[in-house]
């Protein structure tokens, strides 16, 4: 796998599901789908993971910390399941041996915790109270906040405008359902996004109405992957 993926924080990317390229991990039937990377098998990167069932990875130390959103299938770990729409959070320090039975998919952020967030979290899908949004037809989840850098997940109804905006320290998006637009496109369920900072756009949604994942605040922050090299191994 390349060691630097989309690692120009100063461009616009849209990768959408028909330009997935998958690949093998160092454990066996888990594959990944990489959307940003820099350094090597140790890395500062977001990627999709697939587990096929019955599927699991050696017990490992998160170094710089991992955020994970469960988007398919049930993922587990020693310390239990997590169905779909898990979200969990693992500090520096913190460590797991994670496997799935019946397989899963996963929305993976590795190195890209704060220094000082030592938060450990894990949100369950009947532990999260969805908020009214700032216009009508939409609703958000608070997932995480720290220094700036806000996560979560908002959900959209069908025909539903949002007003022009600046996102002054950028912005990450993964499409989960329906299809997200703006005026630069039209974005189908497993599109994922990253505007750089001080980009503008005016999302909507069609009949479709959607649901995605919104990171913002963390392009241009410092972060612990800054560290890393693409010849860190």
């Amino acid at each position: 796998m390349s060691a630097e993926i989309n690692t120009d924080l100063s461009q616009r990317i849209v990768q959408t599901p028909e330009q997935a390229l998958w690949f093998e991990s160092p454990a066996k039937d888990i594959h990944r789908r990489p959307l940003d990377r820099i350094g090597a098998e140790v890395a500062k990167a977001t990627s999709l993971v697939r587990y096929l069932p019955d599927s699991q990875f050696a017990s490992h130390q998160h170094g710089g910390g991992e955020e994970i959103l469960v988007l398919e299938g049930t993922f587990s770990d020693e310390n239990g399941d997590y169905p779909v729409g898990t979200y969990l959070r693992n500090p520096p320090g913190t460590s797991h041996a994670p496997f799935s039975k019946e397989g899963c998919l996963l929305l993976v952020k590795l190195w890209q915790f704060s220094q000082d967030d030592t938060e450990q979290l894990c949100i369950r899908p009947e532990q999260q109270h969805w908020l009214p949004g700032l216009v009508p037809g939409l609703q958000v989840l608070p997932l995480h906040q720290f220094d700036g850098i806000n996560t979560a997940l908002v959900r959209w109804a069908p025909n539903t405008t949002f007003q022009p905006h600046v996102h002054a320290g950028g912005e990450e998006i993964y499409v989960l359902e329906g299809v997200f637009q703006d005026e630069f496109g039209s974005y189908p369920k497993g599109s994922w996004l990253r505007s750089p900072r001080w980009s503008k756009h005016q999302p909507f949604t069609g009949a479709e109405g959607a649901l995605i994942y919104v990171k913002v605040g963390h392009l241009g922050a410092q972060l612990l992957g800054d560290q890393l090299k693409p010849q860190d191994q």
